[in-house]
């Protein structure tokens, strides 16, 4: 029987980045944008607060874009500061590299077992997913849903007593599966 876990967000990752005031290496989103429009051409940024002197930074997601080229769907979206997508802008690779800075997803985010009934079984096949790229260490992950240790699942690991495609010791963010066998 395969159980299935899923790695979600309880809120927006901090964006670390130097600040040019006070040199902060922490942002947090403040979930507006601002949304500039000259003539036909319309510039979009996301906006982030310093947590060290509250300085605003503007993150670039459009700029000099033709008005018409944008969806009036997005638009619609970004007059109304919608948070799904400020999670969807935060976590795009190209917005991330235009604006030099990465996320820190420190406790903005849970494991859900779904319950603990897999806890006594003697095999479990465990299919873990992603509710957004957040990077994790796999053996973090199933230390957490078994209430192991680290050091034992490592252990478990060597012994070949858990089983997996994916490399358990390095940060993944895609989903993945393991087998445990006690």
């Amino acid at each position: 029987m395969l159980i299935t876990w899923a790695v979600v967000p309880t809120r927006l990752p901090i964006i670390r980045r130097r600040c040019h005031v006070c040199a902060s290496a922490h942002f947090r989103p403040s979930g507006r944008f601002r949304v500039n429009a000259n003539h036909k051409l319309i510039d979009i940024w996301l906006l982030a607060l310093c947590t060290g002197c509250g300085d605003t930074v503007k993150l670039e997601v459009l700029e000099r874009t033709t008005v018409r080229s944008i969806p009036a769907e997005l638009l619609d979206r970004l007059h109304d500061n919608d948070s799904r997508l400020i999670a969807e802008l935060l976590q795009d690779p190209i917005v991330q590299r235009r604006n030099r800075f990465v996320l820190d997803w420190d406790n903005a985010w849970r494991l859900d077992t779904n319950g603990s009934d897999h806890l006594d079984r003697d095999i479990v096949e465990v299919a873990v997913r992603f509710a957004a790229r957040i990077p994790v260490r796999p053996a973090r992950l199933i230390a957490a849903g078994f209430g192991l240790s680290r050091a034992e699942v490592d252990r478990m690991s060597e012994e070949g007593k858990l089983v997996s495609t994916v490399r358990l010791s390095g940060k993944l963010s895609g989903d993945f599966t393991f087998t445990l066998k006690r």
